[in-house]
């Protein structure tokens, strides 16, 4: 199969949604998957308006069985992946982007916060590795965010200094480490994996006090998705710019 495929989790709205379209409108294939299936077929309804050749797949990212199911399903169906899009995250701590929640976290918050936004993040990739490896350009598009660099959190005259949601922050930190280490791992194939910061963009997890609107917070993805033999693998991009670990 020529037509390239690609799987975008938490597709149903935001980020994801206008990943889907983006990579839609240049003829790929785009499975979009959430875990509340009236949502996702919605979201595929309006994407076949525009002209998207996308379909719905129910994935709980946090669901060994539908992890499974995902595998079996994109074999059974296409044989490849050329595209995986780790869209989906949570922020689930108390306070405004400005607290600190690192003397009060709770076990609750981070463990919850590390099993959707690292956890399913190493599972569901690892397990469909073999079908990205099929596909003569496999991309992976890891969406962390520049609240996970160690470098900007130290610096006290960075934009993020004051921001320091322990939890999200972390889990985002664990994911770039994941893409450092997947990208030697795979160093030599045809897959390159990469760590991408959207911007902080108008969704529900950015808020309205966002500066940049969802279609230019997607476009990061969506290059990274598209790169060529020769663009980079294990970095940590946004806007085309590398930012540091």
């Amino acid at each position: 199969m020529s037509k390239k495929i690609a799987l975008i989790t938490g597709a149903n709205k935001g980020i994801g949604f206008e990943t889907a379209k983006q990579l839609g409108q240049k003829g790929i294939t785009v499975i979009v998957t959430a875990r509340n299936a009236a949502n996702g077929n919605a979201a595929v309804t309006d994407l076949q308006k525009e002209g998207v050749d996308a379909e719905f797949l129910q994935l709980d990212v946090t669901n060994a069985a539908d992890i499974q199911h995902t595998f079996d399903y994109i074999n059974n169906k296409y044989g490849k992946l050329d595209i995986l899009v780790n869209n989906a995250g949570i922020q689930v701590e108390d306070g405004d982007w400005g607290t600190n929640t690192a003397a009060t976290v709770t076990a609750e918050a981070l463990h919850k916060t590390f099993e959707t936004n690292f956890f399913s993040v190493v599972l569901l990739t690892n397990k469909l590795l073999p079908l990205l490896k099929k596909s003569d350009a496999g991309r992976i598009v890891n969406l962390s965010s520049i609240l996970g660099s160690q470098a900007l959190h130290s610096n006290p005259n960075s934009p993020i200094y004051a921001s320091k949601l322990f939890a999200y922050d972390a889990s985002k930190t664990a994911l770039n480490a994941y893409t450092i280490h997947l990208a030697a791992a795979l160093a030599g194939t045809s897959v390159k994996v990469n760590s991408a910061h959207p911007g902080w963009v108008k969704t529900d997890l950015g808020s309205d006090a966002a500066p940049m609107e969802v279609v230019d917070g997607a476009k990061t993805s969506v290059a990274l998705a598209l790169l060529d033999a020769d663009g980079p693998s294990g970095k940590y991009i946004h806007a085309g710019q590398e930012l540091p670990w």
